[in-house]
C-alpha cells in the first residue's frame, strides 16, 4: 500500500506541476515519469516519521510549486533599485555645445535608468573672479537650460549647490581628514593657479575638497566624469575610505562600526561626442577660453552660430576626412556634424566626403541650429514665467537636502560632534 500510494503522489506532483508549467526543482525539462516518480516518491518519504512517531503536515509539493510561482511574481513586480548618480555644472557663462553634446544629453539619455541628482555647482563658481550679478543670472540660466535639454523633474533632482549647506559643512570636516600632500598633486589647481598668479585664492586649492564633498554627500554610487576629473574622482574615492578607516571601523567609536560614506565609482558609458574648440582641433571646447569664437553656445543666435562655425580654423588639405591625425579640425567639424544629424560615417562620408569648405560649413551651420533651436525656445519658455523652474529648484533642493542631512549627520557623529539632539532632555 505505501508503495502505491508514493506512486499515486508522484502522479499527482507531476500532473500538477506540469499544469502550471513551473520550473520545479525535480522537473528538468528532459526527465522521464519513471524519474518524477522516484523523485515524487522521495519528497513523500521525507513526510513520513517512523512507527510509533507522529507524522508532522508539510506543504505538499504542488502547492510548493504555487507558492514559489506567487513569490517570483512578487519579487518580479517590485520595482528595482536604482543607482545613484550626481553631476553638475558650474554657471560661468551659458552651457556650450560640448557640454551638450559630450554629458548632458547623456544624463537625459540615462535618466531612467537611474536616481540623478543634478546640481548648478554656483559654490565651486567662487573659486574664480566672478560678477556677482552675472552668477545670479547664470545660475538660473544653466538650471533652465537643463530642463531645456531634457532633464525630467519627475526623474532627476535639480538644485543649486549652495542651497543646501551640508556642501559646505561637509567640506570643513573632510578638510581635517585629508593629508596635505593629496592636495598638493591636484593638477587642475596647478594650472589654473598659474593663470591667476597672486590671485588664486584658498578656496582654488581646496576645490577637490569641495567636489568630494558634493559627491560623498549623496551616498553617490557612480559618476560621469571626463578625463580631465578622474584624479578629483580618485581623490574622493580615498577621502572616503581614510575617513572610514579612521572613524568607522571599531564598534566601540560612534559610528559604531557603520561606514558613513560609499566609495563612488566613474560612470562609464556610451561614448559621447568629444567636441573640441573652433580654434584649436586638440584642445577640448571650454566656457574658459579667453575667444568666444572657440565655442558654440547653446544660447547663440543662428547669425552668431554661422559667423562661428565660418570663421572656425580648418585646413588646406582636399576633400573632408574622418581621423587623420593631421587634420584635428576637420575630424573635430565632422564629429559636431554626425552627433547633430545622427548620421553615420559612411552616409556622411558619402555626403559630404569631396566637398569643400565653403560648400561644408554653411551644411554645418544648418544643421547645428535646426539642432538646438527646440532647446532655445523650451529655455524662452521656461524664462518668460519662472514660478515653474522656481518651483523646481525648490523641490530639488529639499530632496537633496533630506539625504545629504542624514549623511553629514553620520558624518558628525562619527567624528565625535555634537548636535543639538544630544542638547533635548530625556
Amino acid at each position: 500500500m505505501v508503495a502505491k500510494g508514493h506512486l499515486q503522489l508522484a502522479f499527482l506532483v507531476a500532473m500538477n506541476c506540469a499544469a502550471s508549467r513551473s520550473a520545479l526543482a525535480f522537473m528538468p525539462g528532459s526527465a522521464g515519469l519513471g524519474s518524477l516518480m522516484a523523485r515524487g516518491a522521495s519528497l513523500r518519504l521525507q513526510t513520513c516519521s517512523s512507527v510509533g512517531r507522529s507524522v508532522q503536515p508539510r506543504v505538499m509539493p504542488h502547492r510548493m510549486c504555487a507558492a514559489g510561482v506567487a513569490e517570483k511574481a512578487e519579487a518580479e513586480a517590485k520595482p528595482a533599485v536604482k543607482k545613484r548618480v550626481l553631476s553638475g555644472v558650474q554657471p560661468t557663462g551659458n552651457l556650450h555645445l560640448g557640454n551638450y553634446l559630450g554629458a548632458i544629453r547623456q544624463w537625459v539619455d540615462n535618466q531612467e535608468e537611474y536616481e540623478n541628482f543634478f546640481m548648478v555647482v554656483d559654490l565651486h563658481a567662487l573659486t574664480m573672479p566672478h560678477d556677482p550679478k552675472a552668477l545670479q543670472k547664470d545660475s538660473f540660466d544653466i538650471a533652465a537650460l537643463y530642463l531645456a535639454c531634457g532633464i525630467d523633474p519627475k526623474l532627476s533632482k535639480v538644485f543649486l549647490q549652495s542651497h543646501v549647506s551640508a556642501h559646505a559643512e561637509l567640506t570643513w570636516l573632510l578638510n581635517c581628514v585629508t593629508p596635505m600632500g593629496w592636495m598638493e598633486k591636484m593638477i587642475q589647481y596647478k594650472e589654473k593657479a598659474k593663470k591667476q598668479g597672486e590671485s588664486v585664492s584658498i578656496g582654488l586649492f581646496d576645490y577637490p575638497i569641495l567636489m568630494a564633498a558634493d559627491i560623498l554627500l549623496y551616498q553617490t554610487q557612480l559618476v560621469p566624469v571626463g578625463e580631465d576629473q578622474r584624479q578629483h574622482l580618485e581623490l574622493s574615492r580615498d577621502i572616503a575610505r581614510r575617513f572610514n578607516d579612521l572613524y568607522c571601523k571599531k564598534k566601540s567609536m560612534p559610528a559604531k562600526g557603520r561606514r558613513v560614506f560609499r566609495e563612488p565609482e566613474a560612470l562609464v558609458t556610451k561614448a559621447g561626442a568629444r567636441v573640441m574648440s573652433l580654434q584649436d582641433g586638440r584642445s577640448k571646447m571650454s566656457k574658459s577660453d579667453a575667444s568666444d569664437l572657440s565655442r558654440i553656445n547653446l544660447l547663440d543666435d543662428p547669425a552668431e552660430i554661422a559667423k562661428k562655425i565660418k570663421k572656425c580654423k580648418t585646413d588646406v588639405f582636399d576633400g573632408i576626412e574622418w581621423g587623420n591625425p593631421d587634420r584635428p579640425e576637420c575630424t573635430n567639424l565632422l564629429t559636431i556634424y554626425q552627433a547633430v544629424t545622427g548620421k553615420t560615417r559612411e552616409e556622411i562620408t558619402a555626403e559630404v566626403g569631396e566637398m569643400k569648405w565653403g560648400e561644408f560649413k554653411p551644411l554645418l551651420a544648418d544643421a547645428v541650429v535646426e539642432h538646438i533651436t527646440p532647446i532655445q525656445k523650451r529655455y524662452a519658455e521656461l524664462m518668460a514665467d519662472q514660478s515653474y523652474l522656481k518651483g523646481v529648484l525648490n523641490e530639488g533642493a529639499e530632496a537633496a537636502d533630506e539625504v545629504a542631512s542624514q549623511t553629514l549627520d553620520w558624518a558628525k557623529t562619527a567624528m565625535g560632534v555634537t548636535s543639538r539632539k544630544d542638547l533635548i532632555l530625556p
